[in-house]
C-alpha cells in the first residue's frame, strides 16, 4: 500500500444533487487524524455502518456495541493488540472492553456479530464502566477537523459545552452528527440527512478508507504480526490452500514411516490431516515449512495453540528432513514432481527456496536453516499471546 494517498477528497466520492456544495469533505477527511487510541477509527467505521443499515439516530450504547462487535475477531482470534501493550497491561479502552466480554460471557473468537451483541446486552452492567470510558473523547474529538471553519474555541472540559459548542458549529458547518442531552451511554446521535445520503452513496470507498487508516496504525502497534490486513475480519476457510501439500505428505507417507509429532505413533496415511505447527491464524499462510502431518483426533484440540518447542521441534524437524530428503531422492520422482507442485501456493519464502529446499543440506544444516527462520516467527507468537497447547 506504499505510495497511496490515504487522505479521502471530494474527488474519492459520488458527490451529486443537493448536497454536493453543503459538506465539508475536508473536515470529513480529517475524523481520523492523529488518533491516540485505535478506537477512534472503529468510532468512525460503527457509524458508517449503523448509517448503511438506514439508522438517522441512534446512541453512544449502540455505537460502542458495535464497535465491540468490529474489534473481537482481531483481538481474540489473532491476539492483535489495538494500541499496544504498557508496562504489561493492554492500552485500548476497547480491547480492554473485548477482552471482558470474552471472559465473563465464554463466547468464542468466531462468535457471530449477532451472538456478540446480546452477550453484551445480557452483560450490559458488568461491561459499564469500559463502554463509558469510550465516550470520553472520541465522539467530541472526531468531529475537531470541521471546527476550523468557526471562530469560536471549543471547551473540551465541560461535555454539556461541547455538546452545545457542536450545535453552534452545526448552523456554520453541517456536521456529520449532533449530540442530545441525555447523558453518558444514552445521548443521543443524530445523523445528519445530507450526511447520511453521502456516506451511504460512497460506503464502500468510505470504509476502505478507514481500513486503510486502521491497518496502517495496528501495524505499527503490532510491528511483529504478518499479515494483519486479513486480521480485521473472520477469513473464509477455503482461503487455506493445503491440497498440494496434502499430495506431497500422501506419497511421503506411501515411501516411509512419519512419527506423530505429539503422540511418536506412526502417522496412519488414511486418518491425518496436515496442519501448521505454528498456528495459520498467526502467520496467515500455507508455506511447506511449518506445515505438518497430524492425528486428526489431536488437530481440534490444538486449534490456534502453539506446541511447546521443546520438545515437539525436534521431532518436527526430524519429519521436515525425511521429507526433504525424500523430494531430493532420484529413486523417487514422484516426490519431486509433488514439490514442484507446491510452488504455487506454499513455496513463498526466499530463504526456504534459496536455503532450506537446496539439494545437499545434512540434517544439521538443514535444521539450523529452519530453526533460524522459525524460532523468530514462533517466539513472536508468544509475546503475542498465543496460547501454549498442553497435549
Amino acid at each position: 500500500m506504499d505510495g497511496v494517498n490515504p487522505s479521502i477528497t471530494k474527488y474519492d466520492l459520488k458527490i451529486e444533487g443537493d448536497y454536493y456544495n453543503q459538506l465539508d469533505i475536508e473536515g470529513f477527511s480529517l475524523m481520523m487524524k492523529n488518533p491516540s487510541y485505535c478506537y477512534k477509527f472503529y468510532w468512525l467505521e460503527a457509524i458508517v455502518n449503523l448509517i448503511t443499515e438506514g439508522l438517522e439516530e441512534t446512541t453512544f450504547d449502540e455505537i460502542i456495541n458495535e464497535m465491540i462487535a468490529n474489534a473481537w475477531y482481531s483481538v481474540l482470534e489473532f491476539h492483535v493488540h489495538l494500541s499496544g501493550i504498557v508496562l504489561g497491561e493492554v492500552k485500548d479502552g476497547l480491547e480492554r472492553a473485548v477482552i471482558k466480554l470474552s471472559e465473563i460471557s465464554g463466547l468464542p473468537a468466531n462468535a457471530s456479530k449477532v451472538e456478540i451483541k446480546n452477550e453484551i446486552k445480557k452483560y450490559d452492567s458488568e461491561l459499564k464502566l469500559e463502554k463509558e470510558q469510550l465516550t470520553n473523547m472520541v465522539p467530541y474529538r472526531a468531529l475537531a477537523g470541521f471546527f476550523k471553519k468557526v471562530d469560536e474555541t471549543a471547551d473540551w472540559e465541560s461535555i454539556r459545552r461541547m455538546v452545545a459548542y457542536i450545535e453552534r458549529v452545526n448552523k456554520v458547518n453541517i456536521l456529520p452528527y449532533t449530540l442530545g442531552s441525555s447523558s453518558k451511554l444514552k445521548k443521543e446521535v443524530y445523523f445528519n440527512h445530507s450526511w447520511i445520503r453521502m456516506i451511504q452513496d460512497n460506503a464502500v470507498a468510505i470504509l476502505g478508507w478507514i481500513q486503510f487508516e486502521k491497518v496502517k496504525w495496528l501495524q505499527n502497534n503490532n510491528p511483529e504480526v504478518p499479515g494483519l490486513v486479513y486480521k480485521l475480519a473472520p477469513m473464509d476457510e477455503k482461503m487455506r490452500k493445503l491440497n498440494a501439500v496434502r499430495k506431497l505428505w500422501d506419497v511421503a507417507l506411501s515411501l516411509d514411516t512419519i512419527q506423530d509429532v505429539f503422540t511418536d505413533e506412526p502417522i496412519d496415511p488414511y486418518k491425518y490431516d496436515v496442519d501448521h505447527f505454528i498456528p495459520w491464524s498467526f502467520v496467515m499462510n500455507d508455506e511447506l515449512w511449518n506445515l505438518m502431518p497430524m492425528d486428526s483426533s489431536l488437530n481440534s484440540s490444538k486449534s490456534n495453540k502453539l506446541p511447546e518447542w521443546d520438545p515437539f521441534f525436534g521431532k518436527f524437524l526430524n519429519n521436515q528432513f525425511v521429507l526433504y530428503r525424500l523430494i531430493h531422492d532420484s529413486n523417487h520422482p514422484e516426490m519431486h514432481k509433488r514439490f514442484e507442485a507446491c510452488y504455487k501456493d506454499n513455496i513463498h519464502s526466499i530463504w526456504a527456496n534459496q536455503e532450506l529446499y537446496r539439494p545437499g543440506n545434512s540434517i544439521e544444516e538443514f535444521g539450523n536453516i529452519l530453526e533460524k527462520n522459525m524460532r523468530p516467527v514462533y517466539d513472536s507468537a508468544r509475546r503475542q499471546g498465543y496460547e501454549l497447547w498442553k497435549v
